[in-house]
């Protein structure tokens, strides 16, 4: 008699132990889902090929030229850039350049279900070709190296001086006739350019 009571009582003591893991168990498979969708980082897709920027006031920062199309993880906003990160490398697009992804909507989880999915075998991640590859195929290494390391000189086009220095901030134009000048305005010089073609250049007045 005595061993059927000692059985009862360590029955009844286990049995809630056992209820108490199963609660635990679900309560820990909430919040991981919980803190995985808050930890996703929003992302958008350029609508053009962009340069990024390693400080957003220098222009002749520019890192890497991140195809269109790419998609980048958006990690804040300043004025009229974007703070993205891109194949391990972060800084700041223009915003115009890009267009935010939508979020996934959030779902429940489904604590009850414990086996596993089976899933396609992941796509090979697609290869990017660095800045410097990108200028030697269109514009031959020694004028690539040039345009690589931000300088400008009298004679380059006007795509030029934006793949060495991107897009200025303000043009002046002045058309007469079929002669077309532009003033390009970055932070602290200005580029004189007659029909596509850089003529000279000088600081900024402050």
């Amino acid at each position: 008699m005595k061993q059927f009571a000692l059985l009862l009582l360590l029955a009844i003591l286990v049995f809630p132990l056992n209820a108490q893991d199963d609660r635990a168990q679900v309560l820990q498979d909430l919040e991981h889902s919980r803190q995985s969708y808050q930890s996703e980082t929003p992302t958008a897709t350029l609508n053009s090929a962009t340069r990024l920027f390693a400080d957003k006031d220098d222009l002749t920062s520019v890192l890497i030229v991140i195809p269109k199309g790419s998609t980048v993880d958006v990690l804040g906003s300043v004025d009229d850039f974007l703070r993205v990160g891109y194949d391990g490398n972060e800084g700041f697009i223009s915003v115009r350049h890009a267009t935010m992804d939508p979020r996934p909507a959030k779902q429940q989880p489904d604590v009850r279900q414990r086996q596993p999915v089976n899933q396609q075998p992941a796509a090979r991640p697609v290869q990017r070709e660095s800045r410097f590859t990108y200028l030697q195929k269109k514009y031959g290494g020694e004028i690539a190296s040039r345009l690589y390391a931000g300088k400008v000189w009298k004679g380059m086009t006007g795509e030029m001086v934006r793949d060495s220095w991107g897009s200025p901030h303000k043009i002046n134009r002045v058309i007469s006739g079929n002669n077309i000048r532009e003033e390009w305005i970055y932070n602290s010089s200005w580029l004189f350019i007659e029909n596509n073609t850089l003529v000279d250049w000088g600081p900024t007045r402050r």
